[in-house]
C-alpha cells in the first residue's frame, strides 16, 4: 500500500461523484486495504469495539452524576469503580478470545453467500425492512435461548456469570460465559447469514448497521436507567432497560431482548406487578371454573 488512506480517500471522492459520503468512505477503505478479508475483519472488529464501548461510556459517566439517580431503576445499587473495572477486563478478554476469530473468518463466508461489499449501498427503505426482520428474529431466538439458560445446569454452569450483577450497568451487556456469548450472538449474526443464504441479496453495510443497532439496544437495556424519553414510553411493545432490569433484579422472567410480546403472551413477565396480575388471573379463572361447576351441579340436581 504505497498511498496513505487520505490519498485513497481523495482519489475516490474525486472519481466517484455519484456516490454519497458513506459510500465513498466505504469504497476508500476497501481500495486502500486491497485485501477484502483483512478489510472486513478490521472493519467489523473496530466497529464493534468503538460502538460497544462508545455506547457504554455515557452510562459510566451518568453513574457518577447524582442528578441522574432519580431515573436509576435501582438507585441504591450504583456500580463501583472496582465493579466497572472487573467487568471491563472480562468483556475485553471475551472480545479478543471468543469473538475475534469468527469476525476474521466472516469475509470468506460473505463471498460464498453472495453478501455484497461493493457500492452503492442498498436503499434505506430496503435496509429498514431488513432491520425490522432481524430485530424480530433475534428477539425470538433470544427469548427461547435465554429461557433455556435459566434451566438447571445451563444456569449453574453458563448463565450464572451474567447474573453476577443484580443491578446491571452498560458494560454488563456482554459480560457472559463464552458459551452464552456465542449462542446469543448467533441471534445477531446468524439470521442475516440465513437470510443471505436464501435471498442472495444482502449487503455487508446492512449487516454492519444492524450490528450497531443491536449493540445500542443491548447496552441500553443493561443501563439501569429509565428516562421519560426512553423508547418504551413511545413504543409500548419495546422492552428496554425497565424491562430487562426486572429480569436481573428477580433472576427470572422478562427473557426477551427487544420486544415485550413473547413474555406477555407466554406469561413470563417479571416483577411484583406481573406476579400480582398472574395471581389475579388465576383466581378469576378458578372462580369462573367453580361457578361453572356449581351451575352444572344445580342443573343436574333439578332434574
Amino acid at each position: 500500500m504505497n498511498n496513505t488512506f487520505i490519498d485513497t480517500v481523495h482519489v475516490v471522492f474525486k472519481e466517484n461523484q455519484h456516490l454519497n459520503v458513506a459510500e465513498k468512505l466505504w469504497k476508500s477503505w476497501y481500495d486502500y486495504m486491497d485485501n477484502d478479508i483483512l478489510a472486513t475483519g478490521l472493519l467489523f472488529f473496530f466497529t464493534h469495539e468503538v460502538v460497544y464501548f462508545g455506547r457504554c461510556l455515557p452510562w459510566m459517566i451518568i453513574d457518577k452524576i447524582p442528578y441522574f439517580r432519580r431515573w436509576k431503576i435501582q438507585p441504591s445499587n450504583i456500580p463501583s469503580d472496582k465493579e466497572q473495572w472487573e467487568c471491563l477486563k472480562s468483556v475485553l478478554l471475551s472480545h479478543f478470545m471468543v469473538e475475534a476469530l469468527p469476525i476474521w473468518t466472516f469475509h470468506p463466508m460473505c463471498q460464498k453467500l453472495g453478501i455484497s461489499v461493493s457500492v452503492p449501498f442498498p436503499s434505506w427503505t430496503k435496509m429498514f425492512w431488513e432491520f425490522c426482520l432481524f430485530f424480530v428474529l433475534e428477539d425470538c431466538w433470544h427469548y427461547w435461548a435465554h429461557r433455556l439458560f435459566h434451566y438447571g445446569p445451563f444456569y449453574k454452569y453458563v448463565h450464572k456469570q451474567h447474573h453476577r450483577y443484580a443491578a446491571p450497568f452498560g458494560l454488563t451487556a456482554e459480560y457472559a460465559h463464552p458459551v452464552e456469548v456465542m449462542s446469543l450472538g448467533f441471534g445477531t449474526v446468524g439470521f442475516p447469514i440465513i437470510y443471505a443464504y436464501f435471498t442472495r441479496d444482502l449487503h455487508l453495510f446492512t449487516i454492519t448497521c444492524w450490528v450497531c443497532l443491536r449493540l445500542f439496544q443491548a447496552v441500553d437495556a443493561h443501563s439501569g436507567y429509565d428516562f421519560p424519553w426512553s423508547l418504551h414510553n413511545f413504543i409500548p411493545f419495546w422492552a428496554g432497560a425497565e424491562h430487562h432490569d426486572l429480569h436481573h433484579h428477580y433472576f427470572i422472567g422478562n427473557y426477551a431482548s427487544s420486544f415485550r410480546w413473547w413474555d406477555y403472551t407466554l406469561d413470563t413477565e417479571a416483577g411484583p406487578e406481573a406476579k400480582k396480575s398472574r395471581e389475579t388471573r388465576w383466581r378469576l379463572k378458578q372462580e369462573a371454573k367453580l361457578a361453572k361447576s356449581m351451575e352444572k351441579k344445580s342443573k343436574t340436581d333439578s332434574k
